[in-house]
C-alpha cells in the first residue's frame, strides 16, 4: 500500500528513538520502533546494548495486545537469527503485527533481506525504504564494522580557509603566549558539533605531537550518557606520554597507547596510572605505529567509530595509508598565511584524493564539510 503522512510522521518518530541509542547501542546498531494503531502510538522502544532487548520487543512490551492488527515502524529490517536474544521477526509475527514500514535491509551480509522474507512469508505487509538515506547515515559506522570487522575511521580537523590547523611553531615563550592568545581556530557552535561527534564515536585518536602541544583530555563533554567511555588512543612511538599529563592524570583504563619496541620501566610507569600500552608494527624506520594495523585492532576490539583529531603528520599518514572512510572538516573565516602549519604533510601524502556525497553546513561563523572516501556500505 502507498505510503502517507502518518507513515513519514511515525517513521520520523523511528529515527529519533534510533538516535537516543548514539553512545548507548554499540557496537550493535541504532535502532529505534514504533508501534502505531488507529493513527497513535501504543508501543515505543530504543535498543542499547546493556538492556539487550531489541527495539522492537520494547514496543511490543508496551504496546501489550494493542500490538495486534498495528504498523511497526523501525528504521532497520527486524533479526531473524538468535544471538544474544530471539528472533525479533518471530515476535512480531506471534505478537499479530499486520504491517511493517522499515528505512532499509540490514548491513550485515549474513542477514540482509531474511528478515523481511520471514515477514513476508507469514502474510505480513512489508514496506521499505521510508526515510532511507537518513537510517543508513545513522547506522554507517554499524555498517562498516559488521562488514569488515574495522571501525568507520572519520578524519575531523578545524582549519582556516587558507588550510592551516595551527598558528607557526613557538620558538620562545612569547611567541608560544601569543599563539595561545588568538584562541580557537573556530568558534563556540563548531567545538559544541564536535563535541556530538565525539559522542557517536567509540575512540578518538591523536598522535604525540599534539599530546606535546596542547596537553588535550579528549573527552566526550556532551554531556550525555554513554555505555563505555571514549576510548582515547595515542600514536606514541618512544612513549614520550608524560606521566604528568592530563590524559594520563585522569586515565581509568580508557587511554590506549600503541607504542614501538620501549623500555619497561615507562612503561610500568603509564601502567600504573590505569594507561594501557600495546606495542604496535612499524609503518618505517622512524618506528612510528602503523595505523592500518592500529585501525584492525581497534575493530577487534569492537570499536565500531573511530576519529582521528590528530595534527599534520597523524592526518597525511592517515590519508596516505588509505585508513580514513570520511572527512569531517571544519573552516573558520580567518588566515593563517605562511610558516602555519598546513592540515595534511608528509613525505608519503601525495595522491588525489576524491571525497563524495560531500555536504557543506554553517555552524555560527564557520562551515563544516563532509564527505566519504570511502562508503560504508561498500559501494565505492
Amino acid at each position: 500500500m502507498p505510503i502517507t503522512g502518518s507513515d513519514e510522521r511515525f517513521m520520523a518518530r523511528a529515527l529519533e528513538l534510533a538516535r537516543q541509542g548514539f553512545g548507548m547501542a554499540s557496537p550493535n546498531p541504532h535502532v529505534g520502533a514504533v508501534l502505531a494503531s488507529g493513527g497513535a502510538i501504543v508501543g515505543e522502544g530504543t535498543h542499547t546494548y546493556s538492556g539487550r532487548k531489541h527495539a522492537e520487543i520494547l514496543a511490543l512490551e508496551q504496546a501489550g495486545e494493542r500490538a495486534r492488527g498495528a504498523t511497526l515502524y523501525l528504521n532497520l529490517e527486524p533479526c531473524c537469527h538468535t544471538g544474544r536474544t530471539g528472533p525479533c521477526a518471530d515476535a512480531l509475527i506471534a505478537a499479530g503485527v499486520r504491517r511493517v514500514v522499515a528505512s532499509m535491509s540490514d548491513p550485515n551480509p549474513l542477514v540482509s533481506g531474511k528478515g523481511f522474507a520471514r515477514l513476508s512469508a507469514a502474510g505480513m505487509e512489508v514496506e521499505t525504504g521510508v526515510a532511507e538515506q537518513e537510517a543508513r547515515k545513522l547506522n554507517q559506522a554499524f555498517a562498516c564494522w559488521i562488514r569488515t570487522r574495522q571501525p568507520l575511521v572519520t578524519l575531523k580537523s578545524a582549519m582556516t580557509l587558507d588550510g592551516k590547523i595551527a598558528p607557526p611553531p613557538a620558538d620562545s615563550k612569547e611567541a608560544a603566549e601569543a599563539a595561545e592568545d588568538r584562541g580557537w581556530i573556530t568558534g563556540a557552535s563548531a567545538r559544541a558539533h564536535v563535541h556530538e561527534i565525539r559522542h557517536q564515536s567509540d575512540a578518538i585518536l591523536v598522535g604525540i605531537g599534539t599530546v606535546m602541544a596542547d596537553n588535550p583530555l579528549l573527552t566526550d563533554r556532551s554531556g550525555k550518557a554513554r555505555r563505555r567511555p571514549l576510548l582515547r588512543v595515542i600514536l606514541d612511538s618512544k612513549l614520550r606520554l608524560p606521566p604528568t599529563s592530563r590524559l594520563v592524570q585522569s586515565a581509568k583504563e580508557d587511554v590506549l597507547v600503541f607504542s614501538g619496541p620501549v623500555e619497561a620501566a615507562p612503561r610500568t610507569e603509564l601502567e600504573r596510572h590505569g594507561v594501557r600500552v600495546e606495542e604496535a608494527s612499524q609503518s618505517d624506520e622512524a618506528g612510528r605505529p602503523d595505523l592500518r594495523a592500529v585501525v584492525a585492532r581497534l575493530g577487534a576490539m569492537e570499536i565500531t567509530s573511530l576519529l582521528i583529531e590528530g595534527g599534520s603528520r597523524i592526518n597525511g599518514a592517515a590519508l596516505a595509508q588509505a585508513v580514513v572512510d570520511k572527512v569531517l572538516l571544519y573552516y573558520a573565516p580567518k588566515m593563517l598565511g605562511g610558516g602555519a602549519v598546513p592540515f595534511a604533510s608528509g613525505p608519503d601524502f601525495d595522491k588525489v584524493l576524491l571525497a563524495r556525497c560531500a555536504t557543506w553546513q554553517t555552524l555560527g561563523e564557520d562551515s563544516v564539510v563532509e564527505g566519504y572516501l570511502r562508503d560504508p556500505y561498500g559501494a565505492y
